[in-house]
């Protein structure tokens, strides 16, 4: 019964026969397979040779390129490398640990130890002066002296080219209006009193008399100014003094120069 039920089944009894058919086919083919082919044979993988063949190369190629790209990095870091050392190796011998190191151990033979002389009881005076001796701050001092030296010179030299350079002075040019009290006030005079101001940085310039109304003029004059000197209510200041002649003084116009 159990015949009669596996004979209507469909099931392959002799595929075990089929299989080592194949398999000697291709190993006349090909030659006997390896185990770590039959291991990497599976689902996804080229069954034929031609299969096998471009996988291994494609992979072949990939690690060539991995390799040459690593080469590169190594060569990149060794490089570095070697261009640290040689930073490091410059600023060793430029540091002043290493020139005071070098100068205490240049002269020493490192097969040869030399005996200390026999130490003799010293004396408190001497021990003071062993005190005071420095072996390392002489030169020290020396180049401080001489650095502030160059800095002095260099301050001195700075200073005589800004002496010799000449500086700009800033000028104004201020038009005043100086009324008089009334019509009866000698205009003449008024001019000369505001004339008769003398300061430094101050030059008087052209004048006229302009007519206000009523008969009255007033006296229009011109003058330039230093700005650091002459300021308009130091002169404002100046002409009201002549009390006298002078009623108002107004800037009528002020420019600089």
């Amino acid at each position: 019964m159990a015949t009669n039920f596996l004979m209507h089944e469909k099931i392959w009894f002799d595929k075990f026969k089929y299989d080592d058919a194949e398999r000697r086919f291709y190993e006349q083919m090909n030659g006997p397979a390896t185990a770590g082919s039959r291991q990497s044979s599976g689902p996804g993988v080229s069954s034929g040779p031609g299969g096998d063949h471009s996988e291994l190369i494609v992979r072949i190629s990939s690690l060539e390129v991995e390799n040459q790209n690593l080469r590169g990095v190594v060569q990149d870091l060794q490089q570095a490398i070697s261009k640290l050392e040689a930073r490091l190796n410059t600023l060793e011998k430029s540091s002043p640990a290493h020139r005071v190191t070098a100068s205490q151990t240049q002269h020493v033979s490192p097969m040869r130890q030399v005996e200390p002389p026999p130490k003799k009881g010293a004396t408190p005076a001497e021990d003071d002066e062993d005190n005071d001796i420095d072996l390392f701050g002489s030169d020290e001092e020396e180049e401080d002296k001489e650095a502030a030296r160059l800095r002095e010179e260099r301050l001195r030299q700075y200073a005589e080219k800004k002496a010799k350079k000449p500086s700009l002075v800033a000028k104004s040019s201020i038009l005043l209006d100086v009324k008089p009290w009334d019509d009866e006030t000698d205009m003449a005079q008024l001019e000369t009193c505001v004339r008769s101001i003398q300061l430094d940085g101050l030059v008087w310039g052209g004048s006229k008399l302009v007519p206000v109304g009523y008969g009255i003029r007033k006296l229009q004059i011109q003058c330039v100014v230093e700005d650091d000197k002459v300021g308009t209510d130091l002169l404002e200041e100046e002409i009201t003094k002549f009390e006298e002649h002078v009623q108002s003084v107004d800037i009528a116009a002020f420019n600089k120069i």
